[in-house]
């Protein structure tokens, strides 16, 4: 009943997966994680732009592919809350990944946080924003999953609870 997944960028992904395409976890996290496999080989920076075809296949040829693994286009299998943490200046994954996922999540109604790092790009750097995400994810599971915590930290907005 406390099984908890998380994961930035890939495992940001493959949280989300984990999260649309399986009933197992109970809650999740997802930093800068990918939603969208087409957003990404069409948005993202041109160094990362041909990498997901040899992890998913070529793209355009294969946009079947892109589609069914994406965890945007299968939202109506998500059943749990989420999470998301996103760097506002990330020029791997861009905000709006988070972004329609916290959009999903909040039109089904499921409990949905996110925390939008001014300045941060694809991976926290800063200290003070570290120390505030982790202790953002505690906050989240600790609603989520009815448990106290031994030192109060800042709360956490989380829609739909």
């Amino acid at each position: 009943d406390r099984l908890m997944i998380r994961g930035g960028s890939a495992g940001g992904y493959t949280t989300l997966a984990a999260l649309t395409f399986r009933d197992v976890f109970k809650v999740g996290a997802s930093y800068y994680g990918v939603s969208d496999l087409e957003g990404l080989a069409t948005e993202t920076h041109k160094f990362e732009s041909r990498y997901l075809d040899s992890v998913v296949g070529p793209y355009p040829e294969r946009i079947d592919l892109y589609t069914e693994r994406s965890p945007i286009h299968h939202t109506e299998l998500l059943s749990c809350p989420i999470i998301l943490l996103q760097g506002l200046e990330d020029k791997v994954v861009l905000p709006n990944q988070a972004e329609v996922m916290v959009d999903a999540l909040r039109n089904k109604g499921l409990p949905v946080a996110y925390l939008p790092f001014e300045g941060e790009q694809h991976g926290f750097r800063k200290a003070e924003n570290i120390k505030r995400a982790l202790e953002a994810e505690l906050y989240f599971y600790s609603r989520i999953l009815g448990f106290d915590l031994v030192e109060p930290v800042e709360p956490v907005d989380i829609e739909n609870l």
